[in-house]
């Protein structure tokens, strides 16, 4: 599913040079469920970006389920994250004001799909997340670990073969981050290859594998 040799990513910073990644291989095979775990300042994050096509390396080549991503540009980048990739962060993302059901709807919005048809599979994706009577309520009036299930289902809306997880649980308290590990394991469980950053053990036990930077 995931193919990358020899990545590098260097940031320029006024004068100085910072190499993000230097020479990373990794190979993730569909279905998979992998953590990345590493120190503050390892690269944890350039690499989801990269993997999520957010970003693009310096050298190196980037295959996504076989398509070469190394050297797109941004329209063909964010065709690819819409069609292959979900994504879910520390912080839910959510907009204030917008019901449940809307907000999940809207990567569909993007990618073209009519009004009935967003709504049907947003509402579908939320009783996937075991929210089907939250559906009109806005993240005011959700907890915390509503509002990241809020955030999955979002992220399944377009149904995607990648779920990218940074720090999902990292907000949460413990009882609601089980909650939403046990979904991730039911994802992957349906077949979709799960990719999760955290500085959390227990986090990375869950996974298949764990990456170190």
């Amino acid at each position: 599913m995931i193919e990358l040799k020899d990545i590098t990513k260097a940031y320029q910073m006024g004068t100085q040079t910072v190499h993000a990644l230097r020479g990373v291989d990794l190979t993730i095979a569909d279905g998979e469920f992998a953590a990345i775990m590493g120190p503050s300042g390892s690269g944890k994050s350039t690499l989801m970006n990269i993997i999520g096509c957010l970003d693009l390396p310096s050298s190196g080549a980037y295959h996504l389920d076989g398509i070469d991503v190394s050297a797109m540009t941004a329209d063909q980048q964010a065709r690819i994250r819409n069609q292959h990739i979900g994504f879910v962060f520390q912080q839910f993302n959510l907009l204030s004001r917008t019901p449940a059901v809307k907000q999940v709807a809207l990567p569909l919005m993007y990618a073209g799909v009519g009004r009935r048809e967003r709504l049907d599979r947003a509402a579908a994706a939320l009783q996937a997340v075991g929210l089907g009577e939250r559906m009109d309520h806005r993240p005011d009036e959700l907890s915390g670990g509503q509002q990241q299930r809020v955030a999955i289902a979002r992220a399944l809306a377009t149904n995607p073969g990648i779920i990218l997880a940074d720090e999902p649980t990292g907000a949460l308290d413990s009882q609601s981050g089980e909650e939403i590990l046990r979904i991730f394991e039911a994802l992957n469980e349906r077949g979709i290859t799960v990719i999760v950053v955290t500085h959390d053990q227990d986090v990375a036990r869950r996974a298949h594998r764990t990456i170190w930077i």
